[in-house]
C-alpha cells in the first residue's frame, strides 16, 4: 500500500529497542494461531478496526511509559520507586510485545497514516471525546493527543532531574498517563470485538487501576517530605 500520503505513524524508537525481546516471543506464539485447522484464515480485525487503532496507540502509549521509568531508574536510588519502575516496564512491554504480535496476525502494518486516537471517533460508540489531562501531548504530526501523555518538556525536565525531585515529577506524570491509559483501555472495552484485544483491554483497566492507588499513596509520602511535612 502506498505511502505517498505522508509519512506514517511509527511507535517511538525506544519502544524498538526496548520491546525486541517481547515482540520476539510473542511473534512466535502467535504465528501457529493465525490458521484454523482447516488451514483457512481465521477472522480477524481489518485496517480501520477499533482493534487496529487500540493496538497501535496503546503501544506507542506503553512505550512512553517504559521510557519514563527507564529515565526515573537512573535519576535515584530509592527502591520503592525503581521497583515500581521495573514492574511498569516489564508489564508494560509485554503488553506492547501482544499487541505488536496482533497486528503482525492480522497481516496489518504496525504504522498507519491514521490520526491517533481515530479509532474512537470514526465508530458508532455513542461515547463523546476522551477527556485529555494538562500533560496531554500530540504525537508527532498530528493536532489529535492521545490521553495521559506526557509532554516533551516534561519528559526532559524528568532527564534533568534528580533524587526525589525526580521521583515525585515521575509519580505525577504516572498517574496522569494510567489515568490516560485507563480511559483508552476502558474505550476499547466498548468498541472492540475480538477476544484477546479485550482481554488485554481488561487486563490494562484492572492493573492500571490498582496501581493508581500505589503512586498516589508514594506520591503523597514524597511530597510530604519534600515540602517539610
Amino acid at each position: 500500500m502506498s505511502e505517498s500520503a505522508g509519512a506514517p505513524r511509527r511507535v517511538p524508537t525506544v519502544a524498538v529497542v526496548i520491546l525486541v525481546a517481547a515482540v520476539v516471543g510473542v511473534a512466535g506464539l502467535v504465528a501457529g494461531s493465525a490458521l484454523t485447522s482447516g488451514g483457512d484464515r481465521v477472522s480477524r480485525p481489518a485496517e480501520g478496526s477499533a482493534e487496529a487503532g487500540f493496538a497501535r496507540d496503546m503501544q506507542a502509549h506503553h512505550a512512553q511509559a517504559v521510557e519514563m521509568s527507564t529515565t526515573v531508574r537512573d535519576a535515584t536510588e530509592d527502591p520503592e520507586v525503581r521497583s515500581l519502575a521495573l514492574d511498569i516496564m516489564l508489564t508494560q512491554q509485554q503488553q506492547a510485545g501482544q499487541m505488536y504480535g496482533w497486528l503482525e496476525q492480522w497481516d496489518l502494518p504496525q504504522a498507519s497514516l491514521a490520526a491517533p486516537m481515530q479509532w474512537m471517533s470514526e465508530t458508532d460508540s455513542g461515547m463523546g471525546p476522551i477527556e485529555h489531562g494538562a500533560d496531554a501531548t500530540a504525537a508527532p504530526g498530528s493536532d489529535t493527543v492521545m490521553p495521559g501523555m506526557a509532554s516533551d518538556a516534561d519528559l526532559g525536565r524528568l532527564a534533568d532531574a534528580g533524587g526525589v525531585d525526580a521521583e515525585v515529577l515521575y509519580l505525577r506524570l504516572m498517574v496522569a498517563h494510567h489515568e490516560g491509559g485507563v480511559a483508552m483501555a476502558q474505550a476499547a472495552l466498548d468498541l472492540v470485538e475480538d477476544d484477546d484485544a479485550r482481554r488485554l483491554a481488561q487486563a490494562i483497566v484492572s492493573s492500571q487501576t490498582a496501581e493508581l492507588a500505589v503512586l498516589n499513596d508514594m506520591l503523597d509520602a514524597r511530597q510530604a517530605v519534600s515540602t517539610g511535612q
